[in-house]
């Protein structure tokens, strides 16, 4: 089995290895890779669990996900408790375990075949992704459904906004949630970027390198999925050809709202 763990733990943060033991004491013959995404930043986890879980790779896979901000109560928490935990199944039989908060869900709320409640402690351990949750996650991994509770419908999660940086790559190129189908441009049509305080002209391309060096590309990116029976999908970047798009606007962080218009 292959399993995604995505977490807002940091970068090379041994809480990493601790979830990744416990995990593999119910499944000991699994792979575990796991990817950081920025603290507290659902929006993130939600976008890498559809970018992994719908696209092509092995059928035995688990994503495994942990981005809580407790912010479902901003009163005082008696045991550590906080959002609760959720089971997912994709198109594809990929099984989505994790906590249920802000836009984690988001989007793969109309792909899921069926999503509910697991029914574990909220509370118990202020690191329930190690104490608390991999049990479940086992078990629901090996094919016990017995701890699902409730059934959640697509109309309970909410939407995710259409105008964020949802990832910034090793590149410095800005992954966004604006759907790329969702913009009606010819190529070569120059607009203006705005990034927080920061603006820059930019190019809409067909294809990010069919600009020249040093042009900030506002183009379709690699990220999207096709799901049979569903549109494609694919996510508009801000890509600076030779250089960083993120340097270009000042080193934003995922969630900050991106807006264009054309020159």
């Amino acid at each position: 089995m292959l399993i995604h763990l995505i977490a807002d733990y940091g970068n090379n943060d041994p809480a990493f290895a601790e979830v990744s033991q416990r995990l593999l004491k119910p499944l000991p013959d699994a792979q575990i890779h796991s990817l950081s995404v920025p603290p507290f930043s659902t929006l993130a986890t939600g976008f890498w669990i559809a970018q992994l879980g719908l696209n092509p790779g092995p059928d035995n896979r688990l994503i495994y996900h942990n981005c809580a901000p407790r912010k479902d109560d901003l009163e005082a928490r008696v045991d550590n408790e906080g959002e609760g935990l959720t089971y997912a199944v994709l198109p594809n039989g990929v099984k989505v375990v994790g906590v249920w908060a802000g836009y984690t869900l988001s989007f793969i709320k109309h792909y899921a075949e069926s999503i509910y409640t697991v029914k574990v402690s909220r509370g118990g351990s202020q690191f329930r992704s190690r104490d608390v949750f991999p049990q479940a996650a086992g078990a629901i991994a090996s094919g016990d459904l017995s701890l699902l509770g409730e059934q959640i419908f697509p109309e309970q999660i909410p939407d995710f906004p259409g105008d964020r940086v949802a990832w910034v790559d090793g590149y410095g190129n800005l992954k966004t949630t604006i759907a790329a189908d969702s913009i009606e441009l010819k190529p070569q049509t120059k607009v203006i970027v705005r990034l927080g305080d920061l603006v820059s002209d930019a190019v809409y391309s067909d294809g990010s390198f069919q600009v020249s060096e040093g042009t900030l590309a506002f183009a379709p990116g690699s990220s999207g999925w096709e799901v049979e029976g569903k549109p494609r999908v694919r996510w508009m970047e801000l890509f600076l050809r030779g250089g960083s798009a993120w340097r270009r606007f000042g080193k934003p962080k995922v969630n900050q709202v991106v807006s264009f218009q054309v020159i």
